[in-house]
């Protein structure tokens, strides 16, 4: 068993932390104060191959494990949390239209999203339809040549801005068979966009509803088959808590080292607030919470590589292991500051801001209990969650 990093991943590693300190962090305050969608940085990203990390070669991607795109994300999320997650659901969006899209939209889609020419956004989520997404109402009839689209979708990051939406939708009768997929430019007639939600956490990316009045969508825009909508989003999703969790481990320790800083620096009762033991068990708690949760992720991506059989149970337990135990670690270090770490002169308030919403994304956590437990409880799974 080996869990030293192979000398590709440090490179990789070490590409994006330099990202993140030099292009992500030294704006990140001011991102989130002016609620600003940091085109021109995420863009640069795309020269960096930071928005086709896992997404094939063949359409100009990276094709990394998923374990060597967490090392990436980790990174980036480091210096800006809202941005960061908005290029793994980037990532995510360019991945499902090249792995199920037909070849000929995959070739007209997907390298200018590598590039960062092209944004995506990714339509799961209605107003009525959060945890439970296979009850969604979403339609799309069938009509000669194409595809009518009426309904709506909310919570959708970058809508607004970007440029093609993966939309699922009702194709067929009730539950998870009845749904399809669909690429559907963001400009196309009949799309509404609601106004720009304002948010606790995750400014430097709009967030709005989307309302679909009888969108005409080509036949050639469905990704895979009628009905198979359901299944690219369940293994989209199970990328994507792999993602929201190695996402808050990065945040967690930003905050985590800023702790550190502070109490070396801060004087109390005529010595530094280091010196204290309080603060001490309070810090080796944090940073044993953060490699616990660093290496749950890292297994569970790890998984995902393998195909392992139970690799959406693992993802699931690292998505719930890792938010919670980040946001405890950045709600510790902003404990460490006292009254300065309630003030937006620092960056602890935001860092517990934008980790909040993670144990919420990508199925909640309490969801991540069900889909654990449902697996753990099933017949002859025990023996592969070992």
């Amino acid at each position: 068993m080996e869990f030293a990093l192979n000398e590709e991943q440090r490179a990789f590693q070490d590409s994006a932390r330099a990202f993140a300190r030099n292009e992500l962090a030294p704006h990140a305050a001011r991102w989130d104060a002016d609620e600003e969608f940091p085109l021109s940085t995420i863009r640069r990203a795309g020269e960096m191959g930071f928005l086709g990390l896992y997404t094939p070669q063949a359409y100009g991607g990276l094709e990394l494990p998923r374990l060597d795109s967490a090392l990436v994300f980790e990174e980036l999320a480091y210096g800006c949390t809202s941005t960061a997650a908005y290029l793994t659901i980037h990532n995510m969006v360019s991945w499902m239209v090249a792995s199920f899209g037909p070849a000929e939209l995959a070739r007209a889609w997907v390298p200018r999203m590598v590039a960062g020419e092209v944004l995506g956004s990714y339509c799961l989520t209605e107003p009525g339809a959060g945890s439970d997404a296979a009850s969604l109402t979403t339609r799309a009839e069938r009509q000669g040549g194409q595809y009518v689209l009426n309904g709506s979708k909310m919570f959708i990051s970058g809508a607004g801005s970007t440029d093609v939406l993966v939309v699922m939708a009702r194709t067929g009768g009730a539950g998870p068979r009845g749904i399809s997929a669909f690429l559907v430019p963001a400009d196309s007639h009949g799309i509404l966009y609601g106004k720009k939600e304002g948010k606790m956490g995750w400014n430097s990316q709009p967030t709005r509803a989307i309302s679909f009045e009888n969108v005409a969508v080509p036949l050639g825009n469905r990704l895979g088959e009628e009905g198979e909508g359901f299944t690219f989003a369940m293994k989209a999703l199970d990328g994507g808590r792999i993602n929201i969790a190695t996402t808050a481990v990065g945040t967690a320790q930003a905050a985590h080292d800023a702790a550190c800083r502070y109490v070396g620096e801060r004087q109390q009762f005529g010595a530094p607030l280091a010196q204290l033991q309080n603060i001490q068990f309070r810090l080796a708690d944090m940073q044993t919470e953060l490699v616990a949760a660093r290496q749950m992720v890292r297994l569970a991506a790890w998984q995902l590589d393998a195909r392992h059989p139970e690799a959406s149970a693992y993802c699931a337990m690292a998505k719930r292991l890792a938010t919670d135990l980040a946001f405890n670690v950045a709600n510790q270090a902003l404990q460490c500051f006292g009254g300065y770490g309630y003030l937006r002169d620092f960056p602890l308030e935001r860092h517990v801001r934008d980790l909040r919403v993670h144990q919420i994304l990508e199925g909640t956590n309490d969801i991540m209990r069900l889909i654990i437990a449902r697996r753990l409880l099933a017949d002859g799974v025990l023996e592969n969650l070992r």
